[in-house]
């Protein structure tokens, strides 16, 4: 089987000539540097590179195909024509059986499906790559989707990442380009991705979470999940209804206020963001439905909740000073900001840097601030930070994708979206909060318990630390003795060393001259004279102080 689908994985590369993307100095080892050769001297085909890939993932079916949906949104990583390329990519997955699912349902719960759900289509719902969705309703009414992982999917997926490991395997040792791009990095963040899409448990845990953060809101309903009837492979969520944000026309008929519509998007990103720190990762279109049931005041709903990121605090940080540096047109500070994060080497020019954010970032604001695309500057300022060796950390991947998505979204619905806007009052409201006297009161709050706890121990704990640090610094007043004393003697004994070598170096001198012959008085005095002077050098080297 393994042999079988590595043969069909060359095929593929062979009749798409997926050679082409691989750099022209790049030399590869023995049978792989030769099917390289062998394959340049093929006919070109008529798409460029780019296309030729994608359709090339789509042939080999949805996991590669998945796997180029996560590759296009690196576009710190790869180049525009690519990612925009792999960013066409569908998952047309044909559904398995209803009966199947049926089989599995039931073995993942185990009773028959009659016992627990009054009614189950066995025609889905949905397919995708991973798994499909059924329609059912539970024994007391309730309106329920059964999310069924696709059978063999788990052996079919590690097969591949065999082979996805080993091509990154390849690129590291052979391409400096392959290197910069750090392919096994992104296999390794895929297969998280991928396994944490498996685990229909883990998925019901993060919905669950996202759920409670928005209860009652009025802003994001995130749909009930029944833990009951979850298991691994199995996910038993409520059915919702509602009009997909894509639908535009949809919206517009139903006279949804569309300009409230996308700014309250924006809200929900920055508050999942900066105040839950647990945002949904992947927010396209098809995980996004909005309930129209008021017009004037619509809401949002998530769905599918297997991708979720957080940052640390000293990231959300960071990211904040960045993001209102960036639209104070304040690049000194977005430079010294990357560098202080850790983001950028500490050993980064910063004014070069300077120099090359306000280069890359200063045309932005020749458009109208309604033009800019906020999440394009972000990936500029990647991009740009990637030339100073900025390691991406994946969170900040996650983030950049999902403000990418958020914002196409915004704009879609309405067009005049000025993302800064709505977002500049919430920023400066977070910060406000973060460091002046509220942040202040809503820290002791939050640990002003712990510290009343630790309020009686605080003398004890003091003096022992006053002890520990005049303990230390005995023993550093200690250990400084000794290694002055350490010195004297290595200093001594490297004086009488040079002394006794100097020494020496007389006695030969006196020794010349009274065993050479009289050849006469200039001679004899030129020597005894350069004996002399040789050592009286010799001495000033090595043994004056």
């Amino acid at each position: 089987m393994r042999v079988r689908r590595a043969l069909r994985i060359l095929r593929v590369v062979i009749r798409h000539r997926l050679d082409r993307l691989i750099p022209g100095d790049v030399r590869l080892p023995g049978a792989v540097g030769w099917l390289i050769w062998l394959l340049r001297r093929l006919p070109t085909p008529q798409q460029d590179p780019s296309t030729s890939l994608r359709i090339a993932l789509e042939e080999l079916g949805p996991i590669f195909v998945k796997f180029g949906q996560l590759l296009s949104t690196r576009r710190d990583l790869l180049p525009v024509p690519v990612a925009d390329e792999l960013q066409k990519l569908q998952e047309q997955v044909p559904p398995f059986s209803g009966s199947q699912a049926k089989e599995i349902l039931e073995e993942a719960l185990g009773a028959p499906i009659s016992t627990m759900f009054s009614t189950f289509k066995t025609e889905p719902l949905a397919s995708a790559s991973v798994a499909q969705v059924h329609e059912a309703t539970l024994n007391d009414g309730s309106c329920v989707v059964i999310k069924v992982i696709r059978p063999g999917i788990d052996v079919t997926i590690q097969e591949d990442l065999r082979v996805l490991y080993l091509l990154a395997d390849l690129a590291n040792r052979f391409s400096v380009d392959g290197r910069r791009l750090r392919p096994t990095d992104v296999v390794r963040d895929y297969e998280s991705v991928i396994n944490g899409e498996l685990n229909q448990q883990l998925e019901a845990a993060n919905t669950i979470r996202l759920r409670e953060h928005w209860l009652n809101s009025g802003k994001l309903y995130v749909p009930r999940v029944y833990s009951e009837f979850t298991r691994s492979n199995v996910l038993v969520m409520e059915r919702i209804h509602g009009l997909t944000s894509a639908d535009i026309q949809g919206l517009r008929q139903r006279g949804v206020n569309m300009q409230a519509l996308a700014h309250l998007g924006v809200e929900i990103f920055f508050t999942q963001v900066f105040e839950h720190n647990f945002f949904h990762a992947d927010m396209h279109p098809g995980n996004v439905y909005i309930d129209t049931t008021e017009p004037a005041s619509p809401t949002y709903i998530a769905l599918d909740c297997a991708i979720i990121g957080s940052l640390t605090e000293e990231d959300k940080d960071y990211l904040a000073y960045n993001l209102i540096a960036f639209f104070r047109r304040d690049y000194h500070e977005v430079a010294r900001l990357h560098i202080e994060s850790g983001w950028v080497p500490a050993v980064t020019d910063i004014q070069e840097f300077e120099a090359v954010i306000r280069s890359v970032c200063d045309p932005y604001f020749q458009k109208p601030i309604s033009e800019i695309s906020f999440g394009q500057v972000l990936l500029a300022l990647f991009n740009t930070a990637r030339q100073f060796d900025m390691e991406i950390q994946p969170q900040l991947v996650l983030l950049q994708k999902t403000l990418l998505n958020i914002e196409g979204m915004g704009r879609q619905i309405y067009p005049e979206l000025d993302l800064w806007e709505t977002a500049a009052p919430f920023m400066e409201r977070w910060m406000s909060e973060r460091i002046g006297l509220r942040g202040l009161v809503r820290q002791l709050s939050e640990h002003g318990p712990a510290l009343l706890e630790q309020l009686p121990r605080l003398p004890a704990t003091v003096l022992t630390t006053l002890q520990d640090l005049a303990s230390v610094a005995r023993i550093s007043k200690e250990q400084t003795t000794v290694l002055r004393a350490l010195k004297e003697d290595i200093t001594t004994e490297r004086r009488q060393r040079r002394q006794s070598r100097a020494g020496g170096v007389l006695l030969l001198a006196a020794l010349a001259s009274l065993l050479i012959p009289a050849t006469g008085y200039a001679a004899t005095e030129w020597i005894v004279g350069s004996s002399l002077l040789g050592s009286a050098g010799i001495y000033w080297m090595f043994v004056k102080p």
